[in-house]
């Protein structure tokens, strides 16, 4: 059931809706987001924390046919007829999932999806059908009261170039021949490798300085000055790339709108996830930059990729990845035995006859582009021109910065322009290359309104090294910045520097680069994450989860600290313990089919130590030896969500790492606030609004405070919503207002809780600071 009004702002309509809860039939309300300053705000001035998850890395790859990056049947010869229908889950499991979410407090969905997805089939041709199923995904997100993000998404250009994103047809306009790729090392496939188990985790995103996505990168965001003869239908394809990508996501936000699915929930769009310099600013094609810091198995330089691609051996140099970053372990000659990745004339003429391209006769097929634009000698095979993409044809440097303010500026003002044609009051999450600072926005064109920063953070030893050491990392951001005159200071040595400081000061510092650059605008993390496959999958083989548990409790402790709106990568409805996410071995899924309980049976077949270390039992229910054997729990834990009391916790994995308290929606200006997990204590403090009658809203997860909870509240009343899992606080008059939370001990993760009157309940220990 739905009620709904409509208020005009000028040439906008917003239709505000009022849907009841499918399983609590409790109204769920979700206004149209606005930005005021530094944060979101709602209708009634309160500021709202937006904190969700990615959902998911599912869509990344086709649904039928069911194609994990493992599978290799059909993976080219359905390139163009796949469809990614059933992503991110079947529609009939569409209510589970998301009310699994919502039960974890999360009030955000960053939605996955990608150019591929969406035409596949050709330039123009877009598949309906699968926007018509993403609709009615969508549709269940409003009912579920969630926010969504829509996140044209890509790694390392394309799933035939070991990633995701872009469709087929875009390599064969750039004359690459995508099934040679692996055996050339344009890029390191998969489906292709020898052994699909031990395909090297993280591997993948090598693939950024290789051959294939280096090109086209290098082709969408600069075409126009490296490679002017690479023209199709009277465009250069640095145009057409850009211009059919940004049709397409525009055509998806234009069906959007259509449904009446804008500003609720979809409240705005995301750039292209993770964008990449690729060749432009290269100091040097013939050696590797100092700049690379990721350099894992062989590591060719870029001129080397080139010669590969044309089939002539090369040796590379070998590097792993240790604990103090990359290391040169020796050379490997890489064979291509001729093979090239680029197509042979007759093979792009197919190609042109069936996506009606015509090009440039300067333009000639089955050869290197780069060697046609003078960069090699094919007839010797030598490097002419080593700083060919340092400089513009007007002789004028390249470097991080001077891209960000020129080709990733243009982009940006073409696709916002394309979205904002269709969703006129669509937030806009920009989002930079990973790690480099935000481009400046102050005082330019690219100024708009609704405005978002939008940073990627990973902690890159925990992340690449699949381990958790709670004594030692490294401030990445500050080496990036020229912070330190040596690496060597930039270490970080103990429990509390590493896991409290450490990462919280490097997402302070992106905060603050966002600020200095973009101005006073909201900054959203949307992607942030660990993995859970830690020292080879030891947590699988013990069910001790502690090292998860460590890992995820200090990335949340740097989000709370830095005050960071934020999605988690990410939430995966086919994580299974053998392949991970399903996707080149990446396995970093909040939940996982594998740690599921039987729900048929009593949770017999899990142990009490499992449901512990992974977050599903509290610590304070143990035995107090300690006890790890085997001891059958009378039932899995439930959530109190859904009236059926039916386990929306299964399957969860270090779930009181980051099923947290924090503020959802704070009557006045939040400042800080913290939640340690330890101690199971909550503070928060905020300059009050005395104008906003509203509560502020806290997130009160029934996992982590029981109602022996003890609450201390700086003025005014609370009571405590256990149905929604929300403690509503109405402070008094203006000024900084605290609260704190502690949890009795031995009380925590005890769900059976009697609820008073209409759903709600004033704690007991309530104390007035």
């Amino acid at each position: 059931m739905t009620s709904s009004s409509g208020a005009r702002d000028g040439s906008r309509v917003y239709f505000l809706e009022t849907f009841i809860h499918p399983f609590t039939n409790k109204a769920a309300y979700i206004p149209m987001l606005n930005i005021d300053g530094v944060n979101f705000k709602d209708e009634t001035g309160r500021t709202v924390l937006l904190r969700g998850v990615n959902l998911s890395g599912d869509t990344k790859q086709p649904g039928r046919p069911d194609l994990p990056s493992h599978l290799s049947d059909d993976f080219y010869e359905s390139a163009d007829t796949c469809s990614f229908i059933g992503r991110p889950f079947p529609l009939d499991e569409a209510d589970e999932h998301l009310l699994r979410l919502k039960s974890w407090g999360y009030n955000v969905v960053r939605y996955v999806i990608t150019w591929e997805a969406v035409e596949h089939a050709g330039p123009g041709k877009y598949d309906e059908e699968f926007i018509d199923y993403t609709l009615q995904i969508l549709k269940k997100c409003r009912e579920h009261n969630m926010h969504v993000i829509m996140d044209p998404h890509q790694d390392v250009w394309s799933r035939f170039s070991g990633g995701s994103g872009a469709p087929f047809w875009t390599l064969l306009l750039a004359g690459l021949n995508a099934r040679h790729f692996h055996v050339t090392e344009a890029a390191l496939i998969h489906s292709e490798s020898d052994d699909k188990h031990n395909f090297e985790k993280m591997i993948w995103s090598t693939n950024y300085h290789r051959l294939a996505a280096a090109t086209m990168f290098t082709l969408f965001f600069a075409g126009r000055d490296f490679a002017p003869h690479a023209n199709v239908n009277g465009m250069n394809i640095q145009d057409y790339l850009q211009t059919y990508f940004t049709n397409a996501m525009s055509h998806f936000a234009g069906r959007i709108v259509e449904a009446g699915l804008a500003d609720d929930p979809v409240i705005g769009w995301e750039t292209l996830n993770e964008p990449n310099l690729a060749l432009i600013s290269h100091e040097n094609l013939g050696i590797i930059p100092k700049s690379q810091e990721l350099r894992k198995g062989t590591v060719p330089t870029q001129f080397q990729a080139m010669l590969l691609g044309m089939g002539i051996p090369c040796t590379v140099d070998v590097y792993d990845f240790g604990g103090f970053g990359p290391k040169k372990t020796g050379v490997k000659t890489v064979d291509p035995k001729g093979l090239r990745a680029w197509l042979s004339p007759e093979e792009v003429a197919k190609a042109d006859v069936k996506y009606g391209w015509k090009r440039d006769e300067r333009w000639e097929m089955g050869t290197c582009l780069w060697a046609q634009h003078g960069v090699w000698d094919r007839t010797t095979n030598q490097l002419v021109k080593p700083q060919y993409f340092r400089y513009t044809p007007k002789g004028e440097e390249i470097t991080t910065d001077s891209f960000l303010e020129t080709y990733f500026r243009e982009h940006f003002k073409v696709y916002a322009g394309g979205i904002r044609a269709e969703h006129r009051s669509a937030i806009l999450f920009c989002q930079p290359p990973v790690m480099a600072p935000p481009p400046h926005f102050i005082n330019t064109p690219e100024a708009v309104d609704r405005l978002v920063y939008t940073p990627h953070y990973y902690d890159g030893l925990t992340l690449m090294n699949r381990h958790w050491n709670p004594r030692f990392n490294v401030d990445v951001m500050g080496i990036m910045r020229g912070k330190y005159s040596s690496p060597v200071f930039a270490i970080r040595v103990g429990e509390k520097a590493v896991s409290r400081n450490c990462l919280k000061d490097q997402l302070n510092m992106i905060r603050r680069e966002g600020l200095e650059n973009m101005g006073p605008i909201p900054c959203f993390m949307s992607e942030i994450g660990i993995p859970y496959d830690m020292d080879a999958c030891y947590a699988y083989k013990t069910g001790d989860f502690s090292s998860q548990l460590g890992a995820m409790d200090a990335n949340h402790y740097a989000l709370e600290g830095s005050g960071m709106n934020y999605t988690l990568w990410q939430y995966s409805p086919s994580n299974v313990h053998e392949w991970g996410d399903n996707w080149n071995r990446e396995d970093l899924s909040l939940w996982s089919r594998d740690d599921m309980v039987d729900r048929e049976t009593p949770a017999t077949s899990i142990s009490r130590k499992r449901r512990t270390e992974s977050g599903l039992e509290s610590p304070a229910s143990t035995d107090s030896e300690g006890d790890s054997s085997d001891i059958a729990l009378k039932k899995p834990l439930r959530s109190r969500f859904a009236d059926d009391n039916e386990g929306y916790n299964d399957g969860a994995r270090a779930l009181r790492a980051f099923v947290r308290p924090a503020p959802i929606a704070t009557a006045g200006t939040s400042c800080t606030w913290s939640f340690d997990l330890r101690a199971r204590t909550f503070e928060f403090a905020f300059t009050a609004d005395p104008t906003i009658t509203a509560p502020t809203e806290i997130f009160f997860p029934e996992l982590q405070f029981s109602e022996h909870a003890r609450v201390e509240i700086s003025s005014g009343r609370y009571e405590v919503d256990r149905e929604r899992q929300v403690l509503n606080w109405w402070s008094e008059g203006g000024g900084e207002q605290r609260i704190r939370v502690v949890e009795a001990v031995g009380q925590a993760g005890n769900l059976r809780v009697k609820k008073r009157g209409g759903g709600g309940w004033c704690c007991p220990p309530c104390v007035v600071m």
